[in-house]
């Protein structure tokens, strides 16, 4: 099995000074577009939400996207942020 550089996974435990809610930001990395969009789609449900496409890998093997959202708390961000660290469209979190 494949395994994903986690580049965030320091920074989850770390207190970053947020005032809640805000809008957060992350940045996607996927070989598989249109199953992204559906997994985020599932994933989010209801929430108001904004996938951006960002760019093409140089190769034209990957694609970057941002997801940006409002989050309630810490608990709020780092729980979406390992439902996207569990999907197998997604290659790497930043």
């Amino acid at each position: 099995m494949e395994e994903k550089v986690d580049t965030l996974n320091e920074n989850l435990d770390k207190e970053l000074g947020l005032k809640y809610p805000c809008n957060w930001e992350y940045k996607l990395i996927t070989d598989s577009s249109d199953n992204l969009k559906s997994s985020i789609k599932d994933l989010l449900g209801n929430r108001n939400y904004n996938l951006l496409f960002s760019k093409k890998s140089k190769n034209g093997k990957y694609d970057s996207y941002i997801l940006s959202l409002i989050v309630h708390s810490d608990e709020d961000r780092k729980s979406i942020y390992e439902s996207l660290k569990k999907d197998t469209n997604i290659k790497i979190i930043i």
